[in-house]
C-alpha cells in the first residue's frame, strides 16, 4: 500500500509539472496521466492498467461496457488555432475517444468526446497528411465533439452521448 493517496500525488504532480513549465518554458510529460485520472474520476469510469488493449478505460452506470480513450491537451485558457491532438489509433479498441482540456495548472477546464465513427469520417474527409497521420485539431474536436463536463458545472447532459452496442467497435 502506497503511503500517499492517488489524489494527493496526482495534485502534486500538478504542482511539479506547472512549476517546471514556468521556470524551463518545456513541458513535463505527464498531461496523459492527470487526464486518465481526471477523466476517470469525473465521468466516472474505470482505468485500464493494460497499455496494449487499445483503449484507457471502461464505463460504468449509464456508461457502462464503453470503452474510451484519453487524450490531453494543456491550452492555457485559450486554444489556439495550430493546437492538435495526439495521434489518433483507429485500430485500437475503443468506441468513444474523450478529450481534457487543460490550464496552465494542468487542471481540466473542459472535457469533449467523439465516437469512433465520427472520428473515422473526419480522418477519412481530412486532409492527406493529417488524416494518415490520425491528427485532429482541437477547434474541429470542439466543433463535432459533445461537450461533457466543464469545470464550472461539471458532468453535462450525458443522454445523448450514449453509443449503442451495435455502433461498437
Amino acid at each position: 500500500m502506497s503511503l500517499y493517496s492517488l489524489d494527493k500525488l496526482i495534485n502534486e504532480t500538478r504542482r511539479l509539472a506547472a512549476e517546471f513549465k514556468r521556470t524551463t518554458g518545456t513541458m513535463l510529460p505527464v498531461s496523459g496521466e492527470i487526464a486518465r485520472y481526471d477523466v476517470s474520476t469525473h465521468l466516472k469510469l474505470t482505468l485500464n492498467d493494460d497499455p496494449n488493449c487499445g483503449h484507457d478505460a471502461i464505463g460504468l452506470l449509464e456508461r457502462a461496457g464503453i470503452k474510451y480513450l484519453i487524450k490531453s491537451r494543456v491550452v492555457g485558457d485559450t486554444v489556439k488555432s495550430g493546437h492538435r491532438i495526439g495521434q489518433l489509433n483507429l485500430n485500437g479498441n475503443w468506441d468513444i475517444i474523450v478529450l481534457s482540456l487543460m490550464n496552465n495548472d494542468f487542471e481540466p477546464m473542459e472535457m469533449y468526446q467523439l465516437k469512433r465513427a465520427d472520428v473515422i469520417d473526419v480522418l477519412a474527409n481530412a486532409n492527406k497528411k493529417r488524416g494518415k497521420r490520425g491528427a485532429i485539431s482541437i477547434a474541429k474536436f470542439k466543433i463535432i465533439g459533445d461537450l461533457i463536463w466543464t469545470r464550472e458545472n461539471g458532468t453535462e447532459d450525458t443522454k445523448p452521448h450514449t453509443i449503442s452496442k451495435e455502433a461498437r467497435y
